[in-house]
């Protein structure tokens, strides 16, 4: 008990160091918590909800298939059941624009991708539809509206039945862009409204659980003889494959970015115990001889990381649950259509940084204070003898060592005669200016991303057209400067076993309206000799200029057809990578060109107006996207990423200042009886500070020069962790992101000698000078 209340009185006497510790482990406990949370529900959530609606394992498309034929697709080996469906495209007109619809047919006794209802029923007869809720709210539609859907050149009117969600449509576009696109399911009695009579395009399959998909897939090709024109898995389909990689990427988050924070905290909780222990060996000499056991005396300073790592648990996953969660789920909300998802943080999620912080702190204690307890209380109760001094290098040229001043003399050698204390120091400080480089570089390259997107797509408007207009043919109106055709070609590119959907866009070799940019980011324009790959799938998969990669079209026309093409270029594509070719590569192998889009850039602004109207009455047009869309996309990355780097920001910040502040109070704590003696002599508080301001500004020089090499790896580390085949990352940190850590961290420090000043004014000068008697 009484080593208890000792350890309460060192902590009262400390209380500023007491919580810039708490403050540290906080932050750890923090981030951990809340990205934990993230990955865990999402996770849960989405494994249960694909299982629960029965998300079809396969989707087979076929020109037309009927009942019969859908039905002996059945009988396949691995096959659990099928369902048949009709899918088509239909599109809505809006006074300020075209929206795009997908729809399927329900059968009555649906069981693979079942809705999810949020309102109204399912649809039951010809007349009505069960809509997108998400595309309702937006168009604000209630049940029971009209709606008038173009479908093939003509207008079909429905009924809403219901408004819900769909497994199959987690997430419907890079932008989750509601307002101008939306899906929908109509009864099966409705088909023949728009197909003439009832068949299917599209049979859903349900696999047998365990059984091998890819040879499932074999099995029905060869089974569908004719009818068949491709297919895909649901590791394959676009919602899947993003919600996957958004648990995979938040898995990855949940670990690298807290096991960074926790190996910095871990370094700054080693140092600083080590330095409390041996600037209390006369108090350990005191215990020893009034017989307290050294394993009491072990275990009373092991209490004090263990109390701080508790509470700064405890604090950083409560604030946690009160920032951290509820900026989750208004990020998943603008990311995903899970209907009924919550996050809610776990209380047993605090106990790993508890035991982690503690272990560490406790392992620190350990090391730190064995050599005292081993040595004989009379001698743990000595000061250490004084080291000797050698002479400094400076020293040896007298006269420089003459022109410096006593002050700048003290400064150099306290540091060169507390060489471990000072590395010390520094560690602390090197530590804290990697984590600022790595959390600015981090949010700058967030940045660098959105900004990309416009600077690559330099036209004003993009027109898609539908598949069957010939775009050679389309007269365009007056007012354009320059237009190009574009095809985007959905493929799949090959590798050994690996299989990942992507697109080939094919478009004139010298489209100046799409920039690329190479690896250093200097522009470069397309070649007819071969294939333009991202750098995203270049570093996934190993690709260097010169290799020859497989792509295979899924589309239904090219019938499943596949190529080796030359890898001529990488660029970086940070955001919606895609491999390009010119037209001319694209018909070396013996495949047409047939361009569905037109990119236009208008003379003036005022010609745009007049050409965005002309394109808007074209019946052709499906939809029309301008630079506000550019803006949009860029817009969407930001949100959904930011706030997680602006904490890791803030986060750094504090964490550094913790280390920081910690450390520099130490020294202070250390240095007692020098600065007393000085005191004595006649130096006033403001010479005194001013010397320690500029030992820990030297000392913050020294260290920030190491950081800058260990910064760069930290970072490319981090970036790798985070990046995918999806998402590039620029992987180079700039000048001002150095420039601005940098200051920040020398900000800091000063911020640091404030606070210490009072501590500088409070030394009792008889008290320290005698302490050694």
């Amino acid at each position: 008990m009484k080593l208890f209340k000792k350890l309460l009185r060192d902590i009262k006497q400390s209380i500023g160091q007491f919580f810039a510790f708490v403050l540290v482990i906080a932050v750890g406990a923090f981030f951990y918590t809340g990205l934990v949370t993230l990955s865990d529900n999402l996770s849960a959530y989405s494994k249960d909800y694909f299982q629960a609606h029965n998300l079809s394992d396969l989707n087979v498309y076929y020109d037309r298939i009927s009942k019969q034929d859908m039905a002996e697709l059945g009988n396949i080996e691995g096959i659990n059941k099928v369902e048949g469906r009709y899918t088509f495209d239909a599109t809505q007109s809006f006074d300020n624009g075209k929206a795009a619809i997908k729809v399927h047919s329900i059968p009555v006794n649906n069981s693979i991708n079942t809705p999810t209802m949020i309102e109204g029923s399912i649809p039951s007869s010809k007349d009505q539809i069960l809509l997108d809720s998400h595309y309702a709210r937006e168009h604000q539609y209630k049940v029971g509206d009209q709606i008038r859907l173009s479908v093939n050149d003509q207008d079909v009117a429905f009924t809403i039945s219901g408004l819900g969600e769909n497994v199959e449509y987690a997430k419907k576009n890079e932008t989750q862009n509601h307002k101008t696109s939306g899906f929908a399911y109509v009864a099966e009695t409705g088909v023949p409204r728009i197909a003439g009579s009832l068949f299917y395009n599209e049979v859903l399959i349900d696999a047998e659980e365990g059984y091998d998909v890819n040879q499932l897939s074999h099995n029905i090709e060869a089974q569908s003889k004719n009818l068949y024109v491709s297919q895909i898995s649901k590791e394959r389909t676009f919602s899947y494959s993003q919600l996957q990689q958004t648990v995979h990427n938040n898995k990855l988050m949940s670990k690298v970015i807290p096991l960074v924070l926790f190996m910095i905290e871990a370094i700054i909780l080693f140092l600083t115990m080590s330095r409390i222990i041996d600037s209390q060996r006369n108090q350990v000499g005191i215990m020893k001889a009034l017989g307290v056991k050294n394993s009491s005396i072990m275990l009373h300073y092991m209490g004090f990381p263990v109390l701080v790592g508790i509470i700064g648990s405890i604090l950083g996953g409560v604030v946690s649950a009160i920032l951290f969660v509820p900026m989750i789920e208004a990020s998943n909300a603008r990311s995903y259509s899970l209907p009924g998802i919550s996050f809610s943080l776990s209380s047993f999620s605090v106990i790993p940084p508890i035991l982690f912080s503690s272990a560490f702190g406790m392992l620190a204690c350990y090391l730190s204070g064995i050599g005292i307890l081993r040595e004989r209380a009379a001698q743990a109760m000595r000061p250490k003898p004084p080291k000797k001094m050698n002479k400094l290098l400076i020293e040896r040229f007298p006269g420089i060592w003459r022109r410096i001043s006593y002050s700048y003399k003290i400064i150099l050698r306290n540091i060169f005669l507390n060489k471990h204390k000072a590395l010390a120091s520094s560690i602390g400080v090197v530590v804290s200016t990697v984590l600022l480089i790595t959390a600015f570089g981090t949010q700058t390259s967030l940045q660098r991303v959105a900004d990309q997107i416009e600077e690559v797509n330099t036209y004003d408007l993009k027109v898609d057209y539908a598949r069957e207009t010939e775009l050679q043919k389309v007269q365009l109106p007056a007012g354009i400067e320059s237009s190009y055709h574009l095809s985007a070609v959905p493929v799949e590119f090959v590798k050994g076993d690996d299989h990942e959907n992507t697109t080939l866009t094919v478009t004139e070799k010298d489209n100046a309206l799409i920039q690329f940019f190479d690896e250093n980011d200097n522009p470069m324009t397309l070649m007819d000799s071969g294939v333009l790959v991202p750098k995203s799938y270049a570093d996934h998969y190993k690709i260097a200029v010169g290799d020859t990669i497989r792509i295979q079209f899924t589309d239904p026309s090219f019938a499943n057809k596949a190529v080796e093409m030359k890898v001529v270029q990488i660029s970086n594509q940070y955001s919606n990578p895609s491999f390009y070719c010119t037209i001319a590569y694209l018909h070396s192998f013996g495949i047409d060109y047939n361009p569905t889009s037109l990119l236009v850039k208008a003379s003036n602004a005022a010609d745009l107006t007049y050409v965005r109207q002309f394109f808007e009455q074209d019946n052709q047009v499906e939809t029309i996207a301008d630079k506000d869309d550019l803006k949009e996309s860029a817009q969407y990355i930001l949100k959904q990423n930011s706030f997680i780097f602006i904490m890791f920001i803030i986060s750094a910040v504090i964490l550094s200042f913790g280390a920081i502040y910690t450390i520099s109070s130490i020294n202070i704590y250390e240095r007692n009886r020098e600065l007393a003696t000085l005191k004595v002599l006649g130096y006033q508080k403001s010479k005194i500070n001013r010397l320690i301001f500029f030992e820990n500004m030297i000392l913050t020089t020294f260290a920030v020069i190491i950081a800058l090499p260990i910064s760069g790896y930290m970072y490319s580390i981090i970036i790798e962790a985070l990046s995918s085949t999806h998402q590039q990352i620029p992987d180079q940190i700039n000048m001002f992101v150095l420039l601005v850590s940098l200051i920040l961290a020398f900000l800091l420090t000063t911020l640091s000698n404030l606070l210490l000043r009072r501590k500088v004014s409070r030394i009792n000068m008889i008290e320290s000078l005698k302490s050694v008697e």
